[in-house]
């Protein structure tokens, strides 16, 4: 594993980034593209080594950021990058002409680790009859392993509310040590606001390959933040969750998740939007369809039901957006009998164990940004019993919980 540390540093000394050291429909328009790129440097560079986000048992995406348009593809295989996967064909297109590259590999085997690199050859010249070529670009060779459907265990860590602080990610995830984890979950507020690609480079994906996204992916559930500033409408274009929603559910090991995406922390009147949103209409679409999900055969056989979501329901104040989502949400989990609430938004962590009059659940609250006050959460479980610690920056346990299964 140490090689591969080594591998991708030496990638990064590779890659041209200003600075340190914008889900999901739609794609960047070439003139959105053209506006936000980066200053033009000689040549094809990667902006970002390749970055993982949804694995399954049967298939990876991959995504990664040129500074030129370009066709590009993954190369990948068992033993040796020896198959090729194409990006998506829309109405008989494939995409092309871009910078920010997806790629999604299917048909893999379960359970397994391939070996992977991402491949950009650059576009000099789009003519209708005649294309221009430039250089090809290669990135290092690295690792992904697919989901065993039939795991007894699984593992992730958790992140919230770094706050464009990009060297926190590496302080955190430093606490885990070298215990396994099979997955990063990004709980929102991992910025202040949307400013432009640049920032998203620099203050997510830089700091997030360099510890760990090239060969272990991350989920994203947004944070109130990441809905501001002039960039806020192109960011879902760099990433990509189960469904391509920020509200989505999924299965790894005896684990079902229910993710939601809660929106402002304000009333859509407020000021501070300038009549640009409306989350509350959002926020109840996602009941209606949480109703539904929480009747799915996935959620009621697992073991466990944990649900990740930014704002939390109780323990977060009286602003509109914390009531709304009480409103809308905590009864029907409080029905369905979930297990495991993990939140972030209030700067304060805390473990707040059931409650009859409010929450029936465990509801854990991760803390940050300051120094200090940052936390990474860890959890494991088996079928038998989930176990949570919560790390201070220093190092010292600020919280801890254990759920038994009751299924």
């Amino acid at each position: 594993m140490e090689h591969n540390k080594s591998g991708r540093r030496s990638f990064l000394g590779k890659i041209a980034i200003a600075g340190a050291a914008g889900l999901m429909p739609g794609r960047l328009t070439a003139a959105t593209q053209a506006a936000n790129r980066p200053p033009r440097r000689a040549g094809m560079q990667f902006l970002t080594p390749p970055y993982l986000q949804h694995i399954t048992s049967s298939s990876a995406v991959i995504r990664w950021i040129t500074n030129e348009p370009a066709s590009s593809w993954v190369e990948y295989g068992e033993e040796a990058t020896g198959n090729k996967a194409l990006p998506a064909a829309n109405l008989g297109l494939l995409a092309a002409n871009d910078r920010v590259h997806e790629v999604t590999i299917t048909g893999l085997k379960p359970g397994t680790k391939y070996m992977y690199r991402v491949c950009s050859r650059q576009i000099v010249e789009f003519q209708p009859y005649l294309m221009t070529w430039g250089e090809v670009m290669n990135s290092e060779v690295f690792h992904f392993t697919t989901v065993n459907p039939a795991a007894k265990e699984v593992s992730w860590l958790v992140l919230n509310d770094i706050h464009d602080r990009p060297a926190s990610f590496e302080q955190l995830l430093k606490l885990n040590g070298g215990d396994p984890y099979e997955f990063v979950f990004l709980n929102g507020d991992m910025f202040d606001f949307q400013t432009d690609e640049q920032q998203i480079i620099d203050h997510l994906l830089t700091p997030v390959t360099s510890a760990f996204a090239s060969e272990k992916p991350f989920m994203y559930a947004r944070g109130n933040h990441e809905t501001r500033g002039k960039y806020a409408r192109q960011f879902p274009d760099y990433f990509n969750n189960p469904g391509n929603q920020y509200y989505f559910s999924f299965t790894q090991g005896p684990v079902h998740f229910i993710v939601l995406d809660t929106g402002e922390d304000k009333a859509d009147d407020h000021a501070e939007y300038s009549q640009l949103v409306a989350f509350d209409a959002y926020r109840e679409q996602q009941a209606r369809w949480l109703e539904t999900a929480l009747q799915q055969p996935a959620f009621l056989k697992a073991p466990f039901r944990v649900v990740m979501m930014h704002i939390p329901v109780f323990h977060s104040g009286e602003g509109h957006g914390s009531l709304h989502c009480r409103e809308l949400f905590n009864p029907l989990f409080n029905k369905a009998g979930i297990d495991l609430m993990i939140c972030g938004h209030t700067h304060r962590y805390g473990v707040h164990a059931p409650d009859k009059a409010t929450h029936n659940y465990p509801l854990i609250i991760g803390g940050g940004p300051k120094e200090g006050r940052r936390t990474l959460i860890k959890v494991k479980t088996d079928r038998k019993q989930l176990q949570l610690q919560m790390l201070g920056d220093d190092g010292s346990e600020v919280g801890r919980y254990e759920v038994r299964s009751k299924r």
